[in-house]
């Protein structure tokens, strides 16, 4: 599939529920997507199609959701496809923002299908729509060292260093929403990598 195959409607950030999870690595997707939110003066609520808050928001007449699941990384895969099959919407209009341990903290990277490369969150979402058609925006968040450690790092809170480095790439990257907003994910993409 090419960049035009792509028509985002559904912004789903993957982490985990409670303010015990809050602060910590995994949910820096989670920390994404409460920007574009804040951004966008978007208020999120709960639904009675799957177990997730939804924020519905209106960009110069396009109309898109922003989901955060309300159950763990894990098992998020299950509550995506309810919400998706209920709205009828394919995995080309779906957009995940997840927390990546392959880049530094305060990188942020734009992906188009691919594997899940060990996430648990992405392995949810391909093993219950089927597919791995769809985009996502990976948060860096850097690598323990060795795989051992990474349950119990990405379950820990960043040194503030990386949180600052990871909070200002999320800032800066709300300069470019008005690309990723009106549908161009090349000039999105583009500026992000640059």
């Amino acid at each position: 599939m090419s960049l035009t195959d792509y028509d985002i409607k559904l912004i789903v950030a993957l982490g985990n529920p409670g303010s015990k999870y809050e602060a910590t690595r995994h949910n820096a997707g989670i920390w994404f997507l409460s920007k574009i939110a804040e951004r966008l003066n978007a208020k999120f609520t709960a639904t009675s199609s799957c177990k997730a808050e939804i924020a519905e928001v209106c960009y110069e007449g396009r109309a898109m959701k922003l989901m955060r699941p309300l159950v763990y990384m894990n098992n998020n895969g299950q509550e995506i496809s309810k919400y998706m099959r209920y709205f009828k919407l394919k995995p080309s209009q779906l957009l995940v923002i997840h927390d990546e341990l392959d880049f530094l903290p305060g990188i942020i990277r734009f992906k188009l299908g691919g594997g899940c490369a060990g996430h648990n969150g992405l392995k949810s979402i391909k093993e219950h729509l089927g597919s791995t058609n769809f985009l996502r925006l990976r948060i860096g968040i850097g690598h323990p060292g060795t795989s051992a450690e990474v349950s119990e790092y990405v379950l820990s809170k960043p040194k503030p260093g990386e949180r600052s480095n990871i909070d200002n790439a999320i800032d800066e990257s709300m300069l470019l929403l008005d690309y990723l907003f009106t549908g161009d994910i090349q000039t999105f993409m583009q500026n992000l990598h640059t």
